[in-house]
């Protein structure tokens, strides 16, 4: 119990409201505006504000979100409201969140390009542990405080939001590829982009590399117009790195890496995949990594003495060069983070007496966690998601991929275990 009040008295209430994605009135003139395009494969949401799950639907899905950003913030932070409706003048609110079809997302695209200077997209990949709403306003801020002037894509796969479902999330990435690159091939043959720029994070790096080798080996190479990839923080594995960079062939994009050899979220990682390095944290003056960066002529940043923007040194940037890359740096490079993952003491607990994040859902964990989850709400609010996981291992059962949740959920009643449901 005196544990329990140390802990509330350190976390207090923090986490922020659900259901940020209802769109409230343009309430205020000077606030900046971000419009984006989504495509996502995660499984819609039937909560109103949320839009989507950390599921995996059976086809992509898109929609059209514009983000009002606040005259008066602190750059490279995100404005969370404290209560609903959100406050225009003083948060980050959403004025519009409308699904669109396949065809009504091209036309997005093919309209917002012609508006860029150069005609360019910018396509960012979130990480491990996000949320569909923390992507989001993310990205949002991102780009403005970027001042990048590309058509913002967002591509969010389907993760939990949870520190144990590690293993669930690295598997949604793999779920995620053949989307991806089929984004990829369409942004390569759309003749009205001139300039394609991606941004991936953590484990978004997997994801992005794997989507473009695949349409590498496909095309028999990849095109010109692909001149940017920003891998930040990357949770890949050095060896697969590798393969993956020479299955792309001579002719790739220029790739810049940013690493950090504190990073503490992957030497978790690299505790769990054997203890093979993960590419985000080696050291590049190293051999044989020098000689391999300089062959393949990646441009690596260390942040390694950057200060951190949170508390895992997982969410470092910094200033580089071409323009894309340096107005994004610009702004981040002194720690925000990439990401807004919600990790409570619960999940801190968990994983520290499970060992490795696979072994989510624990009973040690669960019983040590449960009087946290009472207090921290960032815990109890991943809570549900452990305990599922555990019910699901002892009951042999698992979610599956659906297409249509809507029928199933006015069938089921209020004890169902419908795969459409999220946990």
């Amino acid at each position: 119990m005196i544990l329990c009040l140390a802990i509330a008295a350190l976390s207090g209430c923090g986490g922020h409201p659900k259901g940020v994605l209802t769109p409230v009135a343009d309430s205020a003139p000077t606030a900046s505006r971000v419009d984006m395009l989504i495509t996502t494969t995660r499984g819609r949401s039937e909560v109103a504000g949320e839009m989507f799950t950390g599921e995996r639907a059976r086809a992509p899905a898109f929609a059209n979100i514009t983000v009002s950003i606040p005259p008066v913030r602190k750059a490279g932070e995100v404005a969370w409201p404290k209560k609903l409706p959100s406050n225009p003048a003083t948060d980050f609110a959403t004025l519009k969140a409308d699904d669109l079809t396949r065809d009504g997302a091209k036309d997005w695209l093919n309209t917002t390009v012609r508006k860029s200077p150069d005609r360019s997209v910018l396509v960012f990949i979130h990480g491990f542990n996000n949320r569909f709403e923390d992507s989001v306003y993310r990205f949002a801020q991102i780009v403005h405080d970027s001042g990048v002037h590309s058509a913002p894509v967002l591509v969010t796969w389907p993760s939990r939001g949870s520190l144990l479902a590690y293993g669930y999330d690295r598997e949604s990435t793999n779920y995620t590829r053949n989307a991806l690159e089929s984004l990829f091939q369409y942004l390569a043959a759309d003749k009205e982009v001139k300039e394609v720029s991606i941004l991936a994070h953590s484990m978004g790096n997997w994801l992005t590399l794997e989507a473009l080798r695949q349409m590498a080996i496909r095309n028999d190479g990849l095109p010109e117009k692909f001149k940017n990839v920003m891998l930040a923080a990357p949770d890949v594995d050095v060896d697969v790195f590798r393969s993956q960079i020479e299955d792309m062939g001579r002719q790739h994009p220029r790739f810049t890496l940013f690493v950090s050899r504190d990073d503490r979220a992957l030497a978790f990682s690299r505790r769990v995949w054997g203890d093979i390095p993960r590419l985000g944290s080696i050291d590049p003056e190293a051999d044989p990594y020098k000689q391999e960066l300089a062959d393949n002529e990646i441009t690596v940043i260390d942040l390694t003495k950057v200060k951190a923007g949170d508390g895992m040194h997982h969410g470092k940037f910094a200033e580089s060069s071409p323009e894309v890359v340096r107005l994004i740096g610009a702004r981040i490079s002194e720690g925000q983070p990439l990401t807004d993952s919600r990790m409570g003491l619960g999940d801190h607990l968990i994983a520290g007496t499970t060992g490795a994040a696979a072994a989510a859902g624990s009973a040690a964990g669960l019983i040590l966690a449960a009087p946290v989850a009472a207090i921290d709400p960032h815990s109890r609010d991943n809570y549900a998601n452990h305990v599922g996981a555990a019910m699901g291992q002892s009951h042999g059962k698992q979610q599956i991929a659906v297409k249509d949740c809507s029928k199933q959920a006015r069938e089921r009643d209020a004890a169902s275990t419908s795969p459409c449901r999220s946990w």
